[in-house]
């Protein structure tokens, strides 16, 4: 959590504009509670040698635009005896949007560092935020909003001339470095910062956490002019040299993995993984901004998940403000193939919702998706054990302020040994 001290310093360092000491709400932590330095996450403790480890309860969040909506999924996590906080990314936005917004940013989009500085000041601010962060440690990707929408490496979406975005990218990622609980590894290098990284968990779980935005390759199929993700399908889109994590990520995910040994390996990443097809009926047309859009990487990834050697591997996604459970096969785009892993998808914190037509036209049209709906803001809680992970949907009401309330609308566990989740 922010004491007075640091949010007076944040707030001042982003107001007049200079650059501060360290990383802002990690230095002033002693070396005691801060959760980078142990070989686990700060409070989960590794056990003895042939002991068992403990179960560990995590929540996964993402998408959490201040103007859409309060943070009552935070207070939730707050008092929920939660072990560790996995963000998916989308944790500020760098522009307004959205219809009938509770709160407003009070600025325009973001481009300076002076302006990402302030964004994250006012995000932190918020009390129920805090008290997430204050109650169990986090550890945090970004996507695109951190930066800008649909960005995919040193191109931007108004496909502006790649020197001058990545102006922007390094002022964005030098204060998502002073504002996230990162470790020093991550020290930021003009437009570079090394995010990827996996953290042991007593030998029950290793957590992958993966950047899919800096190393890239960009979308395949644009609109003319204009850069980003589209709904399209063409030849470009299955180049077997695409790449979502880029190659040097990728083989440091791969020997992870291999030798990981643990009882499950989560990977925590930005964007849906499993096949999904948007075109009822005959044809297809891919979502490209996500793995749908680098079906040659995914190919990849899967064959790994795919070996004896990687124990009970479950994706965690976000991005598309709606909850999903899906198979992940070893042939996509054939449901009856394999099925590999499982992936769980959290819907957003706050951010608006797609229309639950679109989300009913995916569940219809794609048999690995056993389950998704957009109507709920909330989060995912997942509780691990040797034998089995349970994941509980809870949605809560992020329009009232006051509102603390929150259901679980679905419970899916996955067996160890047994992929693919299999409702409660």
């Amino acid at each position: 959590m922010l004491n007075r001290r640091q949010l007076v310093g944040s707030v001042a360092g982003a107001l007049v504009g200079t650059a501060l000491p360290g990383r802002i709400g990690a230095t002033l932590l002693p070396a005691s509670r801060d959760p980078f330095t142990l070989g686990v996450a700060s409070g989960y403790p590794t056990p003895a040698a042939g002991a068992t480890a403990r179960p560990l309860r995590l929540a996964l969040a993402s998408c959490q635009h201040y103007e859409h909506g309060f943070y009552t999924a935070y207070r939730h996590m707050a008092g929920g005896n939660l072990d560790l906080v996995v963000h998916v990314g989308d944790y500020i936005y760098e522009l307004g949007s959205g219809r009938n917004q509770v709160r407003h940013h009070g600025g325009h989009e973001c481009y300076s560092l002076d302006d990402y500085r302030r964004r994250h000041a006012l995000y932190k601010l918020d009390p129920d935020l805090q008290a997430a962060h204050a109650a169990c440690p986090w550890m945090v990707t970004w996507d695109d909003h951190e930066v800008d929408n649909d960005y995919a490496g040193g191109v931007d979406e108004e496909n502006n001339p790649v020197p001058l975005f990545l102006a922007r990218r390094a002022a964005a990622y030098r204060a998502y470095y002073e504002h996230m609980p990162l470790p020093r590894q991550a020290l930021p290098f003009g437009p570079d910062l090394r995010l990827h990284t996996t953290r042991s968990f007593g030998g029950l779980a290793h957590i992958h956490m993966l950047d899919g935005r800096q190393f890239r390759t960009p979308q395949a199929c644009p609109p003319p002019g204009r850069r980003g993700g589209s709904r399209a399908s063409c030849e470009e889109l299955f180049a077997p040299d695409r790449t979502m994590l880029g190659l040097a990520q990728e083989a440091w995910l791969g020997e992870k993995l291999r030798r990981s040994g643990s009882r499950w390996n989560l990977l925590a990443q930005q964007t849906v993984m499993t096949h999904l097809d948007e075109q009822p009926g005959p044809g297809e047309t891919y979502w490209t901004d996500s793995w749908n859009g680098y079906p040659a990487a995914r190919s990849r990834l899967l064959g790994v998940l795919a070996e004896p050697a990687v124990s009970n591997p479950v994706v965690l996604s976000g991005d598309i403000h709606a909850f999903g459970v899906a198979n992940l096969n070893q042939r996509p785009e054939a449901p009856e193939s394999p099925v590999v892993a499982s992936e769980f998808v959290t819907t957003s914190i706050t951010s608006q919702g797609v229309p639950a037509k679109m989300i009913d036209d995916l569940v219809a049209g794609n048999p690995n998706l056993i389950f998704a709906t957009a109507e709920h803001r909330g989060y995912v809680r997942l509780d691990l054990s040797a034998e089995r992970l349970e994941a509980a949907l809870i949605a809560v009401n992020a329009l009232e302020r006051d509102d603390p309330k929150a259901r679980v609308l679905a419970r899916y566990v996955v067996e160890a040994g047994r992929p693919g989740p299999q409702p409660a």
